[in-house]
């Protein structure tokens, strides 16, 4: 995949969380540990391991992490996301009869084996493929420490010590994240995605301080006074962030940067920006659209719009036609309106991946 797909947000929470849930909640599952080398802190696993450099020692690892009072161990892959407590039951039912057990469905499409020179149609009817969670007696279990490392799951190596495992129901929707038209899938099963819109207000008086520069969406406005505030005081980019840290229920800017820590004294922000965007995406949310409305009575700031919808596009990573920008003055009426300072608005529509 390129990136670590079980830890990938989809809707909320990472990939792995979704069948760690379903076995937490089986009613016949006593404790659901995790083998991981990214994963630290779930206080509802029964343990939690790093794995090893091989799915053979991590299914060693995982054993041996396993508490003595489980008779019957099962092992699931964390990209297998909508396992369901059916497919669960039934291998724990053919495990207590059989001693080892794994779900399988029928292969619906014609298999050819090509070998050097050789190209060998494979009867269909006697295919299957193999699903987890994948069952056995811990007495099983305790034989892959002696089976040969590489196999590609748990029951093969079994199958090595002379263990024969029985077969159960599998089901087409316990299917594995493989690629990303597999996230592709999960998003559909799932439905619609959630949706959501923040909004973000922000308001800067002028300073007096020739030193600083009037920043507005990133964008520098020369020979005007600059804004007053803790960091670079860009009243566009800070109603902008508060719009989609509010949208994601995220906090707002005032939480990530206050303006009692000085390590956002004149600080850039845009910086704040390519935060809060990252802060989205690892939570699982893309950005729709934002749209931000300017009052000001100076300096004008339609004229530089097209460089500020660029630099406001680049950041979020979204296509400029997603950005929007307007600005109106205050008729003259109250602070604003006596040119002694600038407001912003702005809306963040978002929704979930996939």
């Amino acid at each position: 995949m390129g990136f670590d797909k079980v830890n990938y947000v989809v809707r909320g929470k990472p990939l792995w969380r979704y069948s760690f849930d379903t076995f937490l909640s089986h009613p016949e599952v006593d404790g659901v540990g995790l083998v991981s080398n990214t994963v630290t802190d779930v206080p509802e696993a029964a343990f939690v391991v790093p794995g090893g450099t091989s799915r053979t020692e991590s299914s060693r690892v995982g054993f041996a992490a396993s508490p003595e009072w489980a008779d019957i161990i099962l092992v699931h892959d964390g990209a297998r996301p909508l396992v369901s407590h059916q497919v669960i039951t039934d291998v724990i039912r053919a495990v207590e009869l059989s001693g080892a057990a794994s779900p399988v469905i029928p292969v619906n499409d014609t298999i050819k084996q090509v070998t050097t020179g050789n190209i060998q149609t494979l009867t269909r009817a006697d295919l299957f493929a193999t699903q987890t969670p994948q069952g056995a007696l811990r007495e099983h279990f305790q034989t892959i420490s002696t089976s040969p490392m590489g196999a590609t799951d748990d029951l093969a190596l079994m199958e090595a010590n002379g263990i024969r495992p029985a077969l159960t129901q599998g089901d087409k929707l316990n299917f594995k994240v493989t690629t990303m038209d597999d996230f592709l899938k999960l998003g559909a099963l799932l439905g619609h995605p959630e949706t959501r819109t923040g909004l973000g207000y922000d308001i800067h008086s002028f300073s007096t301080d020739s030193s600083r520069q009037l920043m507005l969406g990133g964008v520098h406005f020369p020979a005007h006074p600059a804004l007053d505030g803790h960091s670079d005081a860009d009243v566009v980019i800070h109603a902008l962030v508060d719009a989609l840290l509010g949208a994601a229920s995220l906090g707002d800017i005032g939480v990530h940067f206050p303006n009692s820590d000085p390590r956002w004294k004149d600080a850039p922000s845009i910086d704040f920006l390519l935060f809060s965007r990252e802060l989205l995406a690892n939570g699982g949310w893309e950005i729709v659209n934002v749209d931000i409305a300017v009052v000001a009575e100076t300096p004008k700031i339609m004229v530089r719009s097209s460089e500020i919808l660029q630099i406001l596009a680049e950041s979020l990573q979204i296509d400029v036609s997603r950005v929007s920008i307007k600005a109106t003055t205050n008729e003259r009426l109250g602070a604003i309106g006596r040119s002694e300072g600038i407001a912003a608005f702005a809306t963040a529509t978002i929704r979930q991946r996939f």
